[in-house]
């Protein structure tokens, strides 16, 4: 019955019905567990090189079985490279795998090549290459499995697969947004060791292509190499092919996104320093308007990455420089507003009557007074230490007084009027020094 099912497929059978010809396999397998060699034989002339993938063939062994490994060649196309994440630290990538080894069972005369349909892979031994660090893949099914079959006549196998695979990539992110990060696509075997199979790049470098053309939103593909390598295990060592590439990220977006409005900011704080210090709203709503911004400013730089990224990035670092610049601004005026409201509150006594009785009274009181260290008062002038009636402890005591009064001399703001003088010189100068260390470093180093 097998036998008269397997002549009515070969007669129906006129090339191009890949179910019928799935259907004569199948029956020819049964045919030669049955013992029927000599009919198959007899009767297969139509299809030259398709008796070695029944006779004797078993797609569980590997070819070479039990002798040499099976040299597999890659070649790889990358398509496309839809996203890579920073917050995941990964990237989406659609290639085209191509795997080429020689399986001495499938050798048949001529010169000729077969193309076969994707679903004879089943009936065939095949590499089980996996890629390393993958955490999401498929194969595309539209509208059927992108898969390829080509059968050579010196027994040679070309299977080409289209994958799109979404593959962990480790970033170092403390140059964000001027780094280059460094991503791996490792294709490895998954139970064959390097006695069983070995992987070779199937034209060195020249075996990827299309990585050159990318075009992709953030960055720009710098370079890229192949390496072949191996991975050890407890259970082996296993071939390893790596196609090792370059990204740069194209900072003018950030640029322009980011630190060209800080900069602005930072810029704006200044304008209060032409103001008068009488003018206190309008170098208030300046100070407060622009850290406010500041603020959102930085939040809204952060949004785009994840939160457990613990990394101190390029831009974090620029961005608490212009957040510093401009609350110092803020607190300069408040410091040159409380000085200016001191010395005016210095000058009112001044103006009343002096009253002698006064100043008796507070001479009497001043040398009543003990020299304390824990409670030394700041004057005006300093006394003079050298009075032969004092005690040793006392002119201790009264050195230390001098010399504090110097150092606080030294911090005192004699014209609150000099402090925005000198801030809208130093101001500026500052943030331009701290711009050429900062360029120069994540650029250069």
């Amino acid at each position: 019955t097998t036998y008269s099912l397997y002549r009515l497929y070969e007669e129906e059978w006129e090339g191009g019905d890949c179910k019928l010809l799935l259907r004569l396999m199948i029956h020819r397998s049964c045919l030669i567990r049955l013992g029927h060699f000599k009919n198959v034989l007899k009767d297969t002339t139509s299809l030259p090189g398709f008796e070695n993938l029944t006779m004797g063939y078993n797609k569980y062994l590997r070819p070479y079985f039990g002798g040499e490994p099976v040299q597999i060649a890659m070649s790889l196309d990358i398509a496309s490279i839809s996203s890579i994440s920073e917050s995941d630290m990964d990237y989406t990538a659609t290639i085209y795998l191509r795997q080429r080894w020689t399986d001495p069972r499938l050798v048949f005369h001529g010169n000729k090549s077969f193309t076969l349909d994707a679903r004879l892979v089943e009936l065939l031994w095949v590499p089980d290459t996996y890629i390393v660090e993958s955490k999401r893949s498929f194969l595309h099914d539209v509208t059927v499995g992108n898969r390829l079959i080509r059968l050579f006549s010196n027994g040679t196998i070309l299977y080409a697969l289209r994958i799109t695979t979404t593959v962990a990539c480790n970033m170092d992110l403390s140059k964000y947004p001027m780094d280059t990060q460094t991503c791996r696509l490792q294709l490895e075997s998954w139970g064959y060791d390097e006695n069983d199979v070995i992987f070779t790049w199937l034209r060195g470098n020249d075996s990827v292509h299309g990585i050159e053309k990318l075009r992709l939103s953030q960055y720009t593909v710098e370079r890229y190499y192949t390496l072949v390598s191996k991975s050890q295990q407890e259970t082996g060592s296993y071939p390893r092919l790596i196609l090792q590439f370059e990204l740069r990220r194209n900072v003018l977006y950030f640029i322009l996104e980011t630190y060209v409005p800080s900069t602005l900011l930072v810029m704006l704080s200044w304008v209060s320093f032409w103001i008068t210090l009488d003018s206190v709203p309008a170098r208030t709503c300046i100070g407060v308007t622009t850290v406010l911004s500041m603020t959102t400013l930085m939040i809204g730089s952060r949004s785009s990455l994840s939160k457990t990224n613990c990394f101190i990035k390029a831009i974090d670092v620029y961005l608490g420089i212009c957040f510093s610049f401009i609350f110092g601004a803020l607190v300069e005026y408040a410091v040159a507003h409380y000085s200016s409201s001191q010395k005016c509150a210095a000058k009112a006594p001044q103006e009343d009557e002096v009253n002698i009785t006064n100043i008796l009274n507070s001479s009497i009181t001043s040398y009543k007074r003990k020299i304390s260290f824990t409670s030394i008062e700041i004057s005006s002038d300093n006394v003079n230490c050298s009075d032969l009636t004092m005690k040793t402890h006392e002119k201790i005591k009264c050195v230390l007084r001098n010399k504090m009064h110097r150092i606080i001399s030294y911090f005192t703001i004699q014209n609150p009027s000099n402090v925005d003088h000198y801030s809208k010189l130093l101001f500026p100068l500052f943030f331009m020094l701290v711009n050429v260390f900062y360029w120069a470093y994540y650029l250069y180093f």
